[in-house]
């Protein structure tokens, strides 16, 4: 069985960092996309930065480009997002998911084949 998990959001001052986790389990990572997208309130769900494990492949958000890092953790086959420089428009409910065989550039929600629960990251002094 599919599934992702998405942990370690929170409440965060701007300036702040705060890592997201995705846990995939059912299956292993090395022939997926898997991407972190975000949805505030009112606002459609947009890519925040994706990852192909097939080719390397990868996108960052104009928004978020220089503060937001993805990595990877093949042992724990788990996705990261460390945030840093936090913004209170980033405050937004954080998922992940992932696509089979999917490039990094494509990081457009509705392409993807599974994603997780979500996470809330809220930026507030």
């Amino acid at each position: 069985q599919v599934q992702l998990v998405e942990s370690g959001g929170g409440l965060v001052q701007p300036g702040g960092s705060l890592r997201l986790s995705c846990a995939a389990s059912g299956f292993t990572l090395d022939y997926y996309a898997i991407g972190w997208f975000r949805q505030a309130p009112g606002k459609e769900r947009e890519g925040v930065s994706c990852i192909s494990m097939v080719d390397g492949s990868t996108y960052y958000a104009d928004s978020v480009k220089g503060r937001f890092t993805i990595s990877r953790d093949n042992d724990k086959n788990t996705v990261y997002l460390q945030m840093n420089s936090l913004k209170p428009e980033d405050t937004a409910v954080y998922y992940c998911a992932a696509k089979a065989f999917g490039s990094g550039y494509v990081c457009y929600y509705h392409e993807y084949d599974y994603g997780g629960q979500g996470t809330q990251v809220t930026v507030s002094s």
